[in-house]
């Protein structure tokens, strides 16, 4: 089981989901939404959100195909996430997102709106809560 706060990234093409775990690596937490700004911009500000939430491992949503193949837009993100993590000096993880976003919606559709987190961070929370999950 990891121990200590992973920060899980679901990465879009104009938006970046951010979500953290405890220390514990038990529970998920939708963390905010980063407009993408170019790779230099948003690794910098990775980089201060992962010094602050002191994360000891970076956790990127995989959008493999529906038959659980890699496919472009999941070489996008490794190709993306491969810059990234050498940058922030975090391990790096894969984890398959398939249907996160769906998933993120049916539970943000039982919350107010004023509660809600947006529904990339929420995505990205569904991806890490997952891993959590498996790797218990």
């Amino acid at each position: 089981m990891p121990r200590g706060r992973s920060l899980a990234i679901d990465v879009g093409e104009r938006r970046i989901g951010l979500a953290i775990s405890d220390e514990e690596g038990v529970l998920a937490t939708p963390l905010g939404v980063l407009e993408r700004r170019g790779l230099a911009q948003d690794v910098a500000r990775l980089a201060t959100i992962a010094r602050e939430q002191r994360a000891e491992r970076l956790v990127v949503g995989l959008p493999r195909t529906l038959r659980g193949e890699i496919g472009p837009q999941a070489r996008r993100v490794q190709r993306w996430a491969e810059q990234v993590a050498p940058a922030l000096g975090l391990p790096l993880v894969y984890w398959d997102e398939r249907f996160s976003t769906l998933e993120a919606a049916e539970r943000l559709a039982h919350r107010r709106p004023r509660r809600r987190p947006p529904l990339d961070a929420a995505a990205a929370a569904v991806i890490l809560q997952d891993y959590l999950d498996h790797t218990r």
